[in-house]
């Protein structure tokens, strides 16, 4: 048996990816996009839909009596870049040669309207789960990614079994990627008119010997034969002055470093930290904290530092979801890793949680003004989903 998709069904699933990418849905402002999906899980029946403390969107469906599947995605999206470079407008939801363009498109409304019309499509074909399937799609994922599924898990309670994260595969199935931490440079000058900068300390060149300390850290950095290699970047420079006529006396420094198998946080400031001692600088380095707080009120907090996570090849609920693909869409997915973060630094890899992600759209459109998805691709994804959830929670 297949999940079949009626053009009516395609239809509807389709408007409803474009109603999302037409509601513009920064981190933080979700509230929209948040009350149209729980509009569409409660037409499509879902036996419960609620909006969490922090704002996350929770829709249920199964008779209880077996595992909790988790279907897991996230509904907002990076702010909007300069509308006059996108090829079409970034909220209008313009299909092109069974292109479906806009902000959000692949990351990652189209995996939310996706894994909302799975669980219809079952609810419609009336068939029953041996358990709960919860289709979750949570908020400011893109700052700080595992924040909100923290919440969902800890202080709502749902524990589930296995997660199924949407971010973009190209329906193929991704089961691990590197770890994150965001680390904050300082380093300290002392101002003076810039006319005379000897006699004062530059913070900017205290900055800059430990910029191209970084840059020749990079090839010697480890690698993990499934994660890949290691990489630090500096992203985001600013000083502080009194003037632009004065030398500046603090600059910081803001690092993107990316963590493969059996790197930690303490590895991570203790490679800076050598760097400058060796530099002489006068500096110091720390992890950041994000802080925002949400639609809801609730105000969120977490540091930035997210582990690297792999959810082993050979565990069931990995090898019963190429199975179920498999039989749903006729090719035996791809096993890889994401280059970028996900969820599944907490719920793999601080809840402990089975992971695995298979979603919509080709991940090099993320963050860009040519965002996509394929029409395609909703439709085989949706089936998938489906399949997913009526096998892995079949019964006996």
């Amino acid at each position: 048996m297949t999940i079949a998709l009626s053009p009516e069904k395609v239809q509807g699933l389709v408007r409803f990816a474009q109603d999302l990418i037409r509601i513009p849905s920064p981190s933080g402002e979700e509230e929209q996009v948040a009350e149209r999906l729980r509009q569409e899980m409660r037409e499509a029946g879902f036996l419960e839909v609620r909006t969490d403390r922090v704002g996350n969107v929770i829709g249920r469906i199964g008779n209880g009596q077996g595992p909790t599947i988790m279907f897991e995605s996230h509904m907002d999206t990076v702010q909007c870049s300069d509308p006059s470079r996108w090829p079409y407008g970034p909220y209008e939801a313009k299909i092109v040669d069974g292109m479906l363009y806009g902000l959000g498109a692949s990351d990652m409304k189209g995996a939310v309207a996706a894994m909302v019309h799975a669980g219809k499509a079952l609810i419609d074909a009336g068939i029953e789960l041996h358990g709960n399937l919860y289709v979750v799609s949570v908020v400011q994922e893109e700052p700080c990614e595992g924040a909100a599924i923290r919440v969902l898990i800890e202080e709502e309670g749902i524990r589930p079994d296995f997660v199924v994260i949407g971010e973009s595969t190209g329906l193929q199935l991704a089961r691990g990627q590197r770890g994150r931490i965001e680390l904050k440079v300082t380093t300290h000058g002392r101002s003076c008119h810039a006319s005379a900068p000897e006699r004062g300390k530059n913070a900017i060149y205290e900055a800059a010997r430990i910029v191209v300390g970084i840059e020749l850290m990079t090839p010697q950095m480890e690698v993990d034969s499934f994660l890949g290699r290691a990489s630090i970047a500096v992203t985001h420079i600013e000083s502080t002055t009194c003037s632009r006529n004065a030398v500046p006396d603090r600059c910081i420094l803001y690092l993107d470093r990316r963590l493969t198998s059996g790197e930690t946080e303490a590895k991570a400031l203790a490679e800076i930290r050598n760097l400058i001692t060796r530099e002489g600088a006068d500096a110091q380095v720390e992890v950041t904290e994000y802080c925002a707080r949400s639609y809801t009120g609730y105000e969120l907090r977490a540091r930035q530092y997210f582990p690297c996570w792999a959810t082993p090849e050979n565990n069931e609920w990995v090898r019963r979801s190429v199975s179920a693909i498999e039989r749903e869409l006729g090719y035996r997915p791809r096993i890889g890793r994401w280059d970028f973060s996900t969820d599944g630094v907490y719920t793999a890899g601080i809840a402990g949680i089975p992971t695995v992600g298979f979603g919509p759209g080709e991940e090099k459109y993320a963050h860009t003004v040519e965002e996509r998805v394929s029409i395609a691709h909703l439709v085989e994804a949706t089936r998938a989903y489906a399949r997913l959830a009526a096998d892995l929670l079949a019964g006996k």
